[in-house]
């Protein structure tokens, strides 16, 4: 009998309900103003954790641009919201930054480090960068994994463990997320993202992959309206025949405003998939 995967919920997936951003980036590395980006909102981060551990779910991922500051004091509050409402920390997703442009790269290296850091103070089990947004050429990811492979270094030595994924164009194909793994020396994990993959070899992508995933973004399809099962279902699949099980992080990010309610679609359909 499968056993049960751990889920977890990304702050992304109440993005409408937070409503607020907060835009720090390495070419503005300052405590921002809050932007209504998807509203007012409806609920604050540090009532995030408390709306996840409703749902029957104890680990919860944070987009960077949803922290107010990295102001110790109010970390320490997020951090006890987490741990009031018993929810882990999966991962503080660090959602700017290219080490794959040479003209960046250091710059953008030292403000994820700054990043990292924060994870550590939330007490993060990871942390994930993007790879790189460069064309996949060998130099772009030859530079790439020397990035990474720094990140893993700092990372471990504050007990953060790094993580990037196929998000933008480096990572393009199974065979540019082979050679840029094959190139990084050091505790690098990958995060497997449904939503990343599409076309004709989506699920042979998946498969291709997923061996190398240590955490999986688990975005449903809800184009339609409704789940589409189908392809949720073979998503899931492809991760499990290529060895994967769990955490999966429940990704919502279709057109209807009911968050809550279809990220308990989504937790369902996992659930009854691995019964």
């Amino acid at each position: 009998m499968p056993q049960q995967p751990p889920l977890a919920v990304s702050s992304w997936s109440l993005h409408r309900a937070l409503g607020l951003a907060w835009y720090n980036r390495p070419d503005n590395d300052i405590e921002p103003k809050a932007e209504e980006t998807w509203g007012k909102g409806s609920m604050t981060l540090l009532e995030f954790p408390a709306a996840v551990a409703a749902l029957g779910i104890d680990r919860v991922e944070i987009c960077s641009f949803h922290i107010r500051t990295r102001n110790p004091a109010y970390l320490g509050e997020l951090s006890a919201a987490l741990a009031a409402s018993g929810v882990t920390l999966q991962t503080l997703l660090i959602e700017y930054g290219d080490i794959s442009d040479p003209r960046t790269a250091e710059r953008d290296l030292a403000w994820i480090e700054r990043w990292i850091d924060t994870a550590a103070i939330l007490g993060a089990e990871k942390a994930r960068v993007i790879a790189g947004k460069a064309k996949p050429t060998p130099e772009a990811l030859t530079l790439s994994a020397a990035g990474l492979s720094r990140l893993a270094r700092h990372g471990a030595s504050r007990g953060v463990e790094i993580v990037t994924e196929n998000w933008f164009d480096l990572l393009a194909t199974p065979a540019d997320v082979e050679a840029l793994f094959d190139e990084i020396d050091g505790p690098v994990g990958l995060n497997g993202d449904f939503g990343n993959w599409d076309g004709p070899t989506k699920y042979a992508d998946l498969r291709a992959i997923f061996p190398r995933a240590v955490c999986c973004h688990a975005k449903g399809d809800f184009s339609s309206g409704s789940l589409d099962e189908a392809d949720y279902g073979a998503c899931l699949d492809a991760a499990t025949e290529a060895g994967f099980h769990g955490p999966y992080t429940l990704i919502y990010d279709g057109p209807d405003g009911d968050e809550l309610g279809h990220l308990a679609i989504e937790r369902d359909f996992i659930r009854a998939r691995f019964a």
